[in-house]
Protein backbone atom coordinates (compact mmCIF):
# COMPACT_ATOMS: atom_id res chain seq x y z
CA UNK A 1 0.00 0.00 0.00
CA UNK A 2 1.08 3.59 -0.50
CA UNK A 3 -0.33 6.95 0.38
CA UNK A 4 1.61 9.38 -1.75
CA UNK A 5 -0.85 10.94 -4.19
CA UNK A 6 -3.44 8.15 -4.06
CA UNK A 7 -4.11 5.16 -1.87
CA UNK A 8 -3.44 2.14 -4.08
CA UNK A 9 -3.37 -1.62 -3.65
CA UNK A 10 -3.86 -4.87 -5.55
CA UNK A 11 -4.21 -8.41 -4.20
CA UNK A 12 -5.94 -11.71 -4.91
CA UNK A 13 -8.54 -13.14 -2.54
CA UNK A 14 -6.91 -15.98 -0.54
CA UNK A 15 -8.74 -19.26 0.21
CA UNK A 16 -9.64 -18.27 3.79
CA UNK A 17 -11.71 -15.32 2.53
CA UNK A 18 -13.45 -17.11 -0.33
CA UNK A 19 -17.25 -16.80 -0.36
CA UNK A 20 -17.21 -13.85 2.03
CA UNK A 21 -18.97 -10.55 1.48
CA UNK A 22 -16.76 -8.06 -0.32
CA UNK A 23 -16.85 -5.52 2.52
CA UNK A 24 -15.92 -8.22 5.06
CA UNK A 25 -13.10 -9.57 2.91
CA UNK A 26 -11.48 -6.21 2.29
CA UNK A 27 -11.82 -5.29 5.98
CA UNK A 28 -9.71 -8.35 6.77
CA UNK A 29 -7.26 -7.75 3.92
CA UNK A 30 -6.88 -4.01 4.54
CA UNK A 31 -7.15 -3.62 8.34
CA UNK A 32 -5.42 -0.24 8.31
CA UNK A 33 -8.61 1.29 6.86
CA UNK A 34 -11.93 1.74 8.62
CA UNK A 35 -14.96 -0.22 7.44
CA UNK A 36 -16.84 2.95 6.57
CA UNK A 37 -13.94 4.15 4.42
CA UNK A 38 -13.73 0.80 2.58
CA UNK A 39 -17.48 0.77 1.97
CA UNK A 40 -17.24 4.28 0.57
CA UNK A 41 -14.58 3.16 -1.91
CA UNK A 42 -16.69 0.16 -2.96
CA UNK A 43 -19.73 2.37 -3.57
CA UNK A 44 -17.72 5.01 -5.44
CA UNK A 45 -16.04 2.45 -7.68
CA UNK A 46 -12.56 3.26 -6.36
CA UNK A 47 -12.37 -0.35 -5.14
CA UNK A 48 -13.14 -2.96 -7.79
CA UNK A 49 -13.21 -6.75 -8.17
CA UNK A 50 -11.75 -8.13 -11.40
CA UNK A 51 -11.95 -4.61 -12.79
CA UNK A 52 -15.68 -4.30 -12.14
CA UNK A 53 -17.74 -2.35 -9.64
CA UNK A 54 -19.46 -4.44 -6.98
CA UNK A 55 -21.76 -3.86 -4.01
CA UNK A 56 -20.53 -4.27 -0.44
CA UNK A 57 -22.75 -7.35 0.06
CA UNK A 58 -21.56 -9.14 -3.10
CA UNK A 59 -19.57 -12.31 -2.53
CA UNK A 60 -15.97 -12.79 -3.60
CA UNK A 61 -14.24 -16.10 -4.31
CA UNK A 62 -10.68 -17.33 -4.14
CA UNK A 63 -8.53 -15.78 -6.87
CA UNK A 64 -10.70 -12.69 -7.43
CA UNK A 65 -8.48 -9.64 -7.91
CA UNK A 66 -9.28 -6.68 -5.70
CA UNK A 67 -7.86 -3.32 -6.71
CA UNK A 68 -8.12 0.05 -5.03
CA UNK A 69 -7.08 3.46 -6.29
CA UNK A 70 -8.59 6.11 -4.06
CA UNK A 71 -8.03 9.77 -3.39
CA UNK A 72 -7.18 10.41 0.28
CA UNK A 73 -9.91 12.44 1.93
CA UNK A 74 -9.09 15.03 4.54
CA UNK A 75 -10.43 13.77 7.88
CA UNK A 76 -10.06 17.10 9.65
CA UNK A 77 -10.78 20.73 8.76
CA UNK A 78 -8.48 22.45 11.23
CA UNK A 79 -5.83 24.91 10.12
CA UNK A 80 -2.06 24.29 10.27
CA UNK A 81 0.01 26.61 12.44
CA UNK A 82 3.77 27.05 12.81
CA UNK A 83 4.07 26.05 16.47
CA UNK A 84 7.29 24.53 17.78
CA UNK A 85 7.12 20.86 18.75
CA UNK A 86 9.54 18.97 20.98
CA UNK A 87 9.83 15.81 18.86
CA UNK A 88 11.55 12.88 20.56
CA UNK A 89 11.23 10.40 17.67
CA UNK A 90 9.83 10.49 14.16
CA UNK A 91 9.57 8.20 11.14
CA UNK A 92 7.04 7.72 8.35
CA UNK A 93 4.57 6.04 10.73
CA UNK A 94 5.01 7.66 14.15
CA UNK A 95 5.69 10.99 15.80
CA UNK A 96 6.57 10.89 19.50
CA UNK A 97 6.23 14.26 21.20
CA UNK A 98 7.10 15.76 24.57
CA UNK A 99 4.05 17.99 25.15
CA UNK A 100 4.53 21.03 27.39
CA UNK A 101 2.01 21.93 30.07
CA UNK A 102 -0.45 24.53 28.82
CA UNK A 103 -0.77 23.14 25.28
CA UNK A 104 -4.23 21.92 24.31
CA UNK A 105 -4.18 18.74 22.19
CA UNK A 106 -7.34 19.12 20.07
CA UNK A 107 -9.13 22.18 18.73
CA UNK A 108 -12.49 22.65 20.45
CA UNK A 109 -14.82 25.39 21.54
CA UNK A 110 -12.63 28.09 23.03
CA UNK A 111 -9.47 26.56 21.55
CA UNK A 112 -9.85 26.61 17.77
CA UNK A 113 -6.17 27.36 17.22
CA UNK A 114 -2.84 27.21 19.01
CA UNK A 115 -3.24 23.47 19.70
CA UNK A 116 -1.02 20.44 19.23
CA UNK A 117 -3.13 19.35 16.26
CA UNK A 118 -2.66 22.72 14.56
CA UNK A 119 1.09 22.28 15.02
CA UNK A 120 0.99 18.71 13.67
CA UNK A 121 -0.87 19.79 10.54
CA UNK A 122 1.92 22.27 9.83
CA UNK A 123 4.75 19.86 10.63
CA UNK A 124 3.28 16.80 8.87
CA UNK A 125 0.43 17.86 6.54
CA UNK A 126 -0.35 14.23 5.63
CA UNK A 127 -1.95 13.65 9.05
CA UNK A 128 -5.01 15.52 7.80
CA UNK A 129 -5.98 12.24 6.09
CA UNK A 130 -6.14 10.42 9.43
CA UNK A 131 -8.94 10.41 12.00
CA UNK A 132 -8.37 13.19 14.54
CA UNK A 133 -5.15 14.09 12.71
CA UNK A 134 -3.46 10.92 13.97
CA UNK A 135 -3.96 11.59 17.67
CA UNK A 136 -4.88 8.28 19.33
CA UNK A 137 -4.61 9.31 22.99
CA UNK A 138 -4.56 12.65 24.76
CA UNK A 139 -2.98 14.45 27.64
CA UNK A 140 -4.87 17.11 29.56
CA UNK A 141 -3.94 20.71 28.77
CA UNK A 142 -1.92 21.17 31.96
CA UNK A 143 -0.34 17.70 31.94
CA UNK A 144 3.13 17.56 30.43
CA UNK A 145 4.99 14.69 28.86
CA UNK A 146 5.20 12.04 26.19
CA UNK A 147 2.53 11.07 23.70
CA UNK A 148 2.50 9.30 20.33
CA UNK A 149 0.76 10.38 17.13
CA UNK A 150 0.10 8.14 14.14
CA UNK A 151 1.42 9.34 10.82
CA UNK A 152 -0.02 6.56 8.64
CA UNK A 153 -3.21 4.53 8.50
CA UNK A 154 -1.24 1.39 9.33
CA UNK A 155 0.12 3.03 12.47
CA UNK A 156 -3.25 4.50 13.43
CA UNK A 157 -4.95 1.11 13.34
CA UNK A 158 -2.08 -0.57 15.21
CA UNK A 159 -1.91 2.07 17.96
CA UNK A 160 -5.67 2.06 18.53
CA UNK A 161 -5.53 -1.75 18.84
CA UNK A 162 -2.69 -1.54 21.36
CA UNK A 163 -4.61 0.98 23.44
CA UNK A 164 -7.78 -1.11 23.35
CA UNK A 165 -5.87 -4.31 24.18
CA UNK A 166 -3.92 -2.53 26.96
CA UNK A 167 -0.54 -3.48 25.50
CA UNK A 168 0.75 0.10 25.23
CA UNK A 169 2.75 0.98 28.34
CA UNK A 170 2.24 4.45 29.81
CA UNK A 171 3.93 5.58 33.01
CA UNK A 172 3.41 8.90 34.79
CA UNK A 173 5.07 10.83 37.60
CA UNK A 174 2.77 12.63 40.01
CA UNK A 175 3.18 14.64 43.19
CA UNK A 176 0.21 14.02 45.46
CA UNK A 177 -1.01 15.66 48.65
CA UNK A 178 -0.43 13.62 51.80
CA UNK A 179 1.84 10.69 52.54
CA UNK A 180 1.28 7.08 51.56
CA UNK A 181 2.49 4.01 53.43
CA UNK A 182 2.88 1.92 50.29
CA UNK A 183 1.92 1.42 46.68
CA UNK A 184 -1.28 -0.13 45.44
CA UNK A 185 -3.92 0.16 42.76
CA UNK A 186 -7.25 1.86 42.23
CA UNK A 187 -9.76 -0.24 40.33
CA UNK A 188 -12.82 1.98 40.11
CA UNK A 189 -15.09 2.87 37.15
CA UNK A 190 -14.94 6.44 35.85
CA UNK A 191 -17.67 8.44 34.15
CA UNK A 192 -19.14 11.94 34.03
CA UNK A 193 -19.86 13.54 37.37
CA UNK A 194 -23.62 13.28 37.94
CA UNK A 195 -24.12 17.02 38.51
CA UNK A 196 -20.90 18.77 37.39
CA UNK A 197 -20.66 17.86 33.72
CA UNK A 198 -17.16 19.23 33.18
CA UNK A 199 -15.76 16.88 35.81
CA UNK A 200 -15.21 13.13 35.84
CA UNK A 201 -15.84 10.97 38.89
CA UNK A 202 -15.86 7.43 40.21
CA UNK A 203 -19.43 6.34 39.43
CA UNK A 204 -21.11 2.90 39.50
CA UNK A 205 -22.07 3.01 35.81
CA UNK A 206 -18.71 4.38 34.61
CA UNK A 207 -16.23 2.66 32.34
CA UNK A 208 -13.70 0.26 33.91
CA UNK A 209 -10.50 2.04 34.96
CA UNK A 210 -7.40 0.62 36.65
CA UNK A 211 -4.43 2.64 37.91
CA UNK A 212 -1.36 1.09 39.53
CA UNK A 213 0.78 3.36 41.70
CA UNK A 214 3.98 3.01 43.71
CA UNK A 215 5.97 5.33 45.93
CA UNK A 216 9.06 6.90 44.41
CA UNK A 217 9.87 9.44 47.16
CA UNK A 218 8.26 10.64 50.37
CA UNK A 219 8.16 14.18 51.75
CA UNK A 220 6.69 15.37 55.07
CA UNK A 221 3.28 16.20 53.59
CA UNK A 222 3.52 15.05 49.95
CA UNK A 223 4.49 11.93 47.99
CA UNK A 224 6.06 11.43 44.59
CA UNK A 225 4.33 8.43 43.02
CA UNK A 226 4.70 6.70 39.68
CA UNK A 227 1.48 5.58 38.02
CA UNK A 228 0.88 2.97 35.36
CA UNK A 229 -2.39 2.89 33.44
CA UNK A 230 -4.23 -0.20 32.26
CA UNK A 231 -6.98 1.96 30.77
CA UNK A 232 -7.16 5.48 29.45
CA UNK A 233 -10.16 7.28 30.87
CA UNK A 234 -10.44 11.05 30.89
CA UNK A 235 -8.64 12.51 33.95
CA UNK A 236 -8.04 8.95 35.18
CA UNK A 237 -5.03 9.50 37.46
CA UNK A 238 -6.44 12.77 38.78
CA UNK A 239 -9.81 11.18 39.60
CA UNK A 240 -8.36 8.00 41.10
CA UNK A 241 -5.88 9.80 43.34
CA UNK A 242 -8.58 12.17 44.55
CA UNK A 243 -10.82 9.16 45.19
CA UNK A 244 -8.31 7.72 47.68
CA UNK A 245 -8.05 11.18 49.29
CA UNK A 246 -4.62 12.00 47.87
CA UNK A 247 -5.37 14.46 45.03
CA UNK A 248 -2.58 15.73 42.82
CA UNK A 249 -0.75 18.78 44.10
CA UNK A 250 -1.96 21.87 42.26
CA UNK A 251 -4.96 20.19 40.65
CA UNK A 252 -7.48 23.02 40.18
CA UNK A 253 -10.42 20.66 39.55
CA UNK A 254 -9.98 17.71 41.90
CA UNK A 255 -7.54 19.05 44.50
CA UNK A 256 -9.63 21.60 46.34
CA UNK A 257 -8.11 24.68 47.95
CA UNK A 258 -4.40 24.73 48.73
CA UNK A 259 -3.69 23.56 52.27
CA UNK A 260 -0.30 24.42 53.74
CA UNK A 261 0.94 21.72 56.15
CA UNK A 262 2.30 22.76 59.57
CA UNK A 263 5.93 23.83 59.56
CA UNK A 264 6.00 24.72 55.88
CA UNK A 265 9.04 26.85 55.08
CA UNK A 266 8.58 30.22 53.36
CA UNK A 267 10.33 28.82 50.25
CA UNK A 268 8.00 25.81 50.08
CA UNK A 269 4.96 27.97 50.76
CA UNK A 270 5.87 30.13 47.77
CA UNK A 271 6.57 27.07 45.58
CA UNK A 272 3.23 25.49 46.42
CA UNK A 273 1.32 28.70 45.75
CA UNK A 274 3.07 29.25 42.45
CA UNK A 275 2.50 25.71 41.13
CA UNK A 276 -0.92 26.21 39.55
CA UNK A 277 -1.39 23.05 37.52
CA UNK A 278 -1.77 19.38 38.38
CA UNK A 279 1.69 17.96 39.15
CA UNK A 280 1.46 15.24 36.53
CA UNK A 281 4.00 14.28 33.86
CA UNK A 282 3.78 11.46 31.29
CA UNK A 283 7.34 10.19 31.61
CA UNK A 284 7.58 6.89 29.75
CA UNK A 285 5.89 5.30 26.72
CA UNK A 286 6.35 1.76 25.40
CA UNK A 287 4.68 0.38 22.27
CA UNK A 288 5.10 -2.19 19.51
CA UNK A 289 6.18 -0.42 16.33
CA UNK A 290 3.52 -1.06 13.68
CA UNK A 291 5.98 -1.90 10.88
CA UNK A 292 9.39 -2.56 12.45
CA UNK A 293 7.98 -5.40 14.54
CA UNK A 294 9.83 -4.47 17.72
CA UNK A 295 9.00 -2.91 21.07
CA UNK A 296 10.21 0.66 21.49
CA UNK A 297 10.44 2.85 24.60
CA UNK A 298 10.88 6.58 25.00
CA UNK A 299 11.16 8.85 28.02
CA UNK A 300 10.46 12.56 28.42
CA UNK A 301 12.46 14.50 31.03
CA UNK A 302 10.63 16.44 33.70
CA UNK A 303 9.73 20.03 32.84
CA UNK A 304 11.49 22.77 34.78
CA UNK A 305 8.50 23.58 37.00
CA UNK A 306 8.29 20.02 38.35
CA UNK A 307 12.07 19.87 38.82
CA UNK A 308 11.97 23.07 40.89
CA UNK A 309 8.96 21.86 42.87
CA UNK A 310 10.59 18.56 43.88
CA UNK A 311 13.88 20.25 44.68
CA UNK A 312 12.04 22.62 47.03
CA UNK A 313 10.15 19.71 48.62
CA UNK A 314 13.45 17.90 49.25
CA UNK A 315 15.11 20.97 50.72
CA UNK A 316 12.17 21.61 53.04
CA UNK A 317 12.21 17.94 54.13
CA UNK A 318 15.93 18.16 54.92
CA UNK A 319 15.47 21.34 56.92
CA UNK A 320 12.55 19.89 58.84
CA UNK A 321 14.49 16.72 59.64
CA UNK A 322 17.47 18.69 60.93
CA UNK A 323 15.26 20.96 63.00
CA UNK A 324 16.42 24.04 61.14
Amino acid sequence: MSQDDRITGRFDVPPEHSDRRLDQAVAALMPEHSRSRLQGWIKSGELTVNGERRKPRDRVIMGDTIEVSAEPEAQVSWEPEAIDLDIIYEDEHLIVINKPAGLVVHPAAGHRDGTLVNALLHHAPDVENLPRAGVVHRLDKETSGIMVVARSLVAHTALVDQLQNRTMGREYDAIINGTLTGGGMVDEPIGRHPTQRKRMAVVPDGKPALTHYRIAERFPAHTHVTCRLESGRTHQIRVHMAHIRHPLLGDPVYGGRLKLPPGTTPELTEALRQFRRQALHARRLTLHHPTLGEDMTWEAPWPDDMVRLVETLRLAATEQASGA
